[in-house]
């Protein structure tokens, strides 16, 4: 049997939160960074797609699949986009796994899923996989203000071992457009990646 070398991959899944910038704008840098992607979209996130931007995303995987790659000018295969029952993928075991996983933006329905194990869908059994395999999960959640609950489970998901990075810009360097605050969070992920970018400076720079 042959395995697919998944080392220099990156498992990044949208959500039905608000921000789905941050998750595209992560999407188009690790392209550049020669990363693989293995791209998961949940229903709500091509309705928030829809809703925040003007990215008119086609229908089936394959399609959309072909659609990032021309746009991100990846390479062939770069991005792979998943479909939420493709259980037979990679990131749906251990075995197969890329060893580091964003979830941006993530839903408190997503982030309460992830928390307690429910796997319905491959989103939650990718992120399953990561902590399980003690892999690499960066989790960024999009609400205001957090419940208790959503507390409650940002803190058992750091306490199994995942990071959790809110979509929370900073303002030390000065923004001057939405795009900056954006990218100030893309690249608070990709330094926890151990990615290379040059998209806002580190504190003390």
């Amino acid at each position: 049997m042959t395995y697919t070398d998944t080392s220099q991959a990156v498992t990044l899944a949208l959500t039905g939160a608000s921000g789905v910038q941050y998750g595209l704008r992560l999407l188009e840098c690790l392209i550049a960074a020669n990363r693989t992607v293995y791209f998961l979209l949940s229903k709500a996130a091509k309705v928030v797609i829809a809703t925040e931007t003007d990215l008119q995303l086609p229908s089936g995987h394959q399609e959309q699949q072909a659609f990032l790659t021309e746009r991100y000018r990846a390479k062939s295969d770069q991005i792979r986009v998943l479909g939420n029952e493709q259980w037979m993928s990679a990131t749906a075991s251990g075995s197969g796994a890329p060893s580091q996983m964003v979830v941006c933006p993530a839903s408190t329905g997503t982030l309460s899923a992830i928390a307690t194990g429910a796997s319905n869908n491959l989103i939650e059994r990718a992120a399953d996989v990561a902590l399980k395999e003690r892999h690499q999960l960066i989790i960024v959640p999009r609400e205001s203000p957090y419940s208790a609950i959503h507390l409650k489970h940002m803190l058992s998901l750091t306490q199994m071992g995942a990071v959790i990075l809110p979509a929370s810009p900073g303002f030390y360097n000065r923004p001057t457009s939405v795009d900056d605050m954006v990218d100030f969070i893309v690249a608070r992920i990709l330094n926890h990646l151990s990615i290379d970018h040059n998209l806002a400076p580190r504190w003390g720079e």
